[in-house]
């Protein structure tokens, strides 16, 4: 036990670290010459599959292109060693260049066209790397392969066989200290968020389809690397090396060490470098081994090896203590900073879908520090109206504004950046992520950090990250969920992920915010605090739009309502005038006078509350 509380007690990046240092070192320490081979071509592997991981793993979109970038970066290199440029360092450079170009060509109408479409363009890639040599004869030496590329140098002086080891092993270190702070960092969150849920990435302020393609074309940038280096290992370069079974076994080294790990790629390649090593018959049966682990792993290894290990390390040595699930604070006892709100109008608007009718003319307006809430019976069109608002579905007729400039012809994320953040009736929270990561994700917009900024830790990254932790921190606080920060989200009970998605729309500082049957599975407890908590929105000034079907709870809080019956609104005024309009009595809780509608609020709310 006393060496699992030392281990405990280690930072995190001890390990990696001395790892690395470790690995640089073990030519000097007797390392032959084919072992050192092996390691090269590990390290090779390793950042072809890293480059997957984050397509992959991270952004869920599946790409076979890492050979056809390989061999790009590959062929580069080979022909600018074969006239006279033999720096490694421009190589690189050069191969990073052609990598990117590859990655958008190939990304842009992939990821455009949607559903699998980027798999079998990046799939035919592979496939053309032949008949490609064969036209470009004269640049790829054809089925021949390249020849004649001079040794590599590095600044004007020759490389040793222990200093091209360097640079490929500095360059594939550098690489995953580049991805593993990118991962770590909020765009990490937004790939995971983006992965699972398009829909509340837009809502995020996340554009799904620059994101990723930026995830594609960072991840082709370590297949360039990894080409130009491997175009100096032998200074030879021929199609057959780029091979579809490669295609395979990278897929198969991302799902066996595991796609959503930075060090999974490391163990990945191991596996796959070494593994058919062993046979002398592998080659044609790879493709037969190469399925079996993809099979075995997908089945049986949801997140690869490096899952497996990272849970046995939190069950075994992290061990975090006993967390209560209770909350002890109020709203009422934190401050709530001024919210800047803004008053959004909607104008006529209709919406079908086929010849079915979800609304029709549509009219109403949500001003600053007021709480508006829609009200009606389901299937009357209230969650379609927060789609469209929020752009996820095209209006037919109509306007929308805030503070008069026109949403309803802008994109989702578009909308989300000038400051409307929502929750879902169902709510929408991402595996594999933490309370406190959860909520973080709703800062994606207002304050940005560029990808260099993050990866490289500039300035800009800590200083928002700074900003991000105390709002974070704040806004876990003021919804009751700090003791539960570390916790994954999904583990929740629902009426507590309800909580929590309001904390990850708050914490945007909204402008208006849209509550999409927030008191649903709460109990009296929450609903309670719930209650106190929009309240304290809309005395801060922010805007509140409220679609609830506990009627005693939108009694209490809105200042106008609006009854939606068969896309239609019924009724619009105070709650006063709304608790005893006949229209809503009937159509909204099914009785025929105002001596029966206390009854039937008080068995709406209360089957609700439960």
């Amino acid at each position: 036990m006393s060496v699992l509380n030392r281990l405990k007690s280690v930072p995190s990046f001890t390990f990696p670290v001395v790892a690395a240092i470790l690995l640089l070192l073990l030519p000097q320490l007797g390392l032959s010459d084919a072992n050192q081979r092996q390691l090269l071509l590990i390290g090779f592997l390793t950042l072809l599959v890293s480059g997957l991981n984050l397509s992959l793993g991270y952004a869920g979109e599946l790409a076979l292109g890492q050979p056809a970038i390989y061999a790009t970066g590959a062929y580069v290199a080979a022909y600018m060693g074969a006239h006279g440029s033999t720096d490694i360092l421009l190589q690189i450079l050069a191969a990073i260049g052609a990598a990117l170009v590859v990655g958008l060509l190939t990304g842009i109408p992939g990821l455009r066209l949607g559903s699998w479409s980027l798999a079998m363009t990046s799939f035919f890639l592979v496939l053309l790397i032949p008949d490609i040599t064969n036209i470009l004869i004269n640049v790829t030496g054809g089925p021949s392969g390249a020849v004649g590329i001079a040794p590599p140098t590095l600044f004007g002086a020759l490389l040793t066989n222990y200093g091209f080891y360097l640079v490929c092993m500095l360059s594939v270190i550098i690489w995953l200290a580049f991805m593993r702070n990118l991962v770590t960092s909020r765009h990490g969150i937004a790939l995971r968020v983006m992965r699972q849920s398009p829909v509340l990435a837009s809502s995020l302020g996340i554009s799904v389809f620059r994101t990723k393609l930026v995830a594609y074309a960072l991840g082709a940038v370590p297949a360039g690397v990894a080409g130009a280096l491997f175009a100096n290992l032998d200074s030879y370069v021929s199609p057959g090396s780029f091979s579809f079974a490669l295609a395979i076994s990278i897929l198969a080294a991302s799902i066996l060490g595991g796609a959503t790990s930075v060090y999974g790629a490391v163990l990945g390649a191991v596996i796959m470098q070494l593994g058919p090593s062993v046979s002398t018959s592998f080659q044609q049966d790879a493709l037969i081994f190469y399925g079996i682990l993809l099979i075995a792993g997908g089945v049986l290894l949801s997140d690869g090896l490096t899952g497996l290990i990272t849970r046995a390390w939190k069950r075994y040595v992290v061990r975090p203590d006993h967390v209560t699930r209770s909350t002890t604070h109020s709203p009422q006892d934190f401050h709530f900073e001024p919210m800047a709100g803004a008053t959004l109008s909607v104008k006529g608007v209709s919406k079908s879908f086929g010849g079915n009718v979800a609304l029709r003319d549509v009219s109403l307006t949500a001003e600053r520090g007021q709480v508006t809430a829609l009200i009606g019976p389901n299937g009357s069109g209230k969650t379609t109206l927060l789609n469209m608002i929020c752009g996820f579905y095209p209006i037919d007729a109509g306007t929308i504004d805030l503070d008069g400039v026109r949403l309803d012809n802008r994109r989702p994320h578009e909308i989300a950046g000038r400051g409307l953040a929502r929750t879902f009736q169902t709510p929408v929270i991402p595996t594999g992520i933490t309370v406190s990561q959860a909520v973080l994700a709703g800062r994606y917009s207002p304050e940005r950090v560029s990808i260099a900024s993050a990866a490289l830790r500039l300035p800009k990254f800590w200083k928002v990250r700074a900003h991000d932790e105390e709002r974070v921190a704040q806004t876990l606080a003021i919804v009751g969920l700090s003791e539960l920060a570390d916790e994954e989200a999904v583990s929740l009970p629902l009426g507590t992920r309800r909580l929590l998605e309001i904390a990850r729309a708050l914490v945007s500082n909204p402008s208006v915010i849209l509550l999409d049957e927030a008191a649903s599975g709460l109990d009296e407890g929450e609903v309670a605090r719930l209650a106190v908590l929009i309240g304290r929105v809309r005395d801060a000034g922010g805007t509140v739009i409220l679609v609830e079907h506990n009627f005693r709870l939108v009694l209490s809080l809105a200042d106008t309502i609006h009854v939606l019956a068969q896309g239609e609104i019924i009724a619009s005024g105070a709650p006063a005038d709304i608790e005893v309009n006949p229209r809503v009595l009937k159509e909204y809780l099914g009785v025929k006078d105002v001596g029966a509608a206390a009854a039937a609020i008080e068995a709406e709310t209360t089957g609700h509350a439960s």
